[in-house]
């Protein structure tokens, strides 16, 4: 019995693909996904991302596998920056995602803060307390001003903000104690 190379079978499996044979597929997915699986998850550290991630690159290899040169690149390798493309994709989104959701914080805080006083000095109060505290989470670290503005106005626990931002908890309490720190000082200036 003669074994293939492992880079000629793969070059075999992907011409199939090129040519739409879907048991190519799913033979190469049996011998490339755990590898290819590792690699999104180093890029995007998260489980299910990298399942997402290695879900869209078998898309693309699907459709793209006729335009697979092996004169210019191992089949893994391709495969890989395929992978490593999506998950790149994939961590733009959720950084793009994280700053819709902190514009949504600095909304919610600056509304918070307004006041619905019908006393014209303590809407005056309030709106200089809103916007000393916006200045002062503007000078925040991004990561501290995410983590301090969840916990705060979202009021979730340091463990479900942990798993929600996918950080140790250690790492999000000293966040959010170092941010709060940084809040007292600087409000202090204001008052």
């Amino acid at each position: 019995m003669s074994t293939l190379h492992p880079d000629s079978e793969l070059m075999d499996l992907l011409d199939r693909i090129a040519a739409q044979d879907d048991s190519a597929l799913k033979r190469l997915y049996e011998r490339t996904s755990s590898q290819l699986f590792g690699l999104a998850l180093r890029i995007v550290r998260n489980r299910d991302a990298a399942e997402d991630v290695l879900q869209e690159a078998f898309l693309t290899i699907w459709r793209g596998a006729g335009s697979y040169r092996a004169s210019l690149s191992p089949p893994m390798a391709w495969m890989g920056l395929i992978v490593r493309s999506r998950a790149l994709d994939a961590l733009r989104k959720r950084t793009t995602d994280r700053a819709d959701l902190m514009n949504e914080l600095d909304d919610a805080m600056a509304q918070t803060l307004e006041g619905d006083s019908p006393n014209p000095m303590d809407t005056a109060d309030a709106s200089e307390q809103a916007f000393a505290l916006h200045q002062c989470l503007g000078k925040l670290d991004h990561k501290q001003r995410e983590v301090v503005s969840l916990a705060y106005l979202r009021d979730q626990s340091h463990g479900e903000l942990a798993e929600q931002l996918k950080l140790p908890l250690g790492t999000v309490k000293t966040w959010i104690r170092r941010g709060l720190e940084q809040l007292r000082a600087c409000m202090a200036r204001y008052a």
